[in-house]
């Protein structure tokens, strides 16, 4: 099966797709709030699968890092806005201290190609 790595960087690949399936970096945003870095990580998050030929509708999974899970309930109003409601990913979220103080959410999915 072949490779492909998009949005190549020196420490990692935005995207990588194997065969069938997408494999996307965790995205981060600035922004003021857990809704609105969400809302920006999740536009990443369409756009990358867009350059690989995929779509939120086919996501399998996806992980959630927070800086303070007591953000949650505003990251999952982002997320629940954005989620296709018929074909919602198995995901995890937990708690965890992000590369820099600025970020307060993390997400990375994957997906069907």
């Amino acid at each position: 099966m072949t490779i492909t790595r998009h949005s190549v960087g020196p420490r990692l690949s935005q995207a990588v797709v194997h065969g069938d399936t997408v494999y996307l970096a965790g995205q981060v945003a600035e922004g003021p709030s857990v809704r609105a870095q969400t809302e920006q990580v999740l536009k990443k998050i369409d756009a990358l699968l867009a350059a690989t030929g995929s779509a939120k509708a086919k996501l399998l999974s996806a992980t959630v890092w927070l800086a303070n899970m007591g953000t949650y309930d505003e990251m999952n109003a982002a997320w629940e806005a954005w989620v296709d409601p018929a074909n919602t990913p198995a995901r995890a979220t937990v708690e965890a201290r992000l590369a820099s103080p600025k970020y307060l959410v993390e997400i990375a999915v994957i997906a069907a190609h």
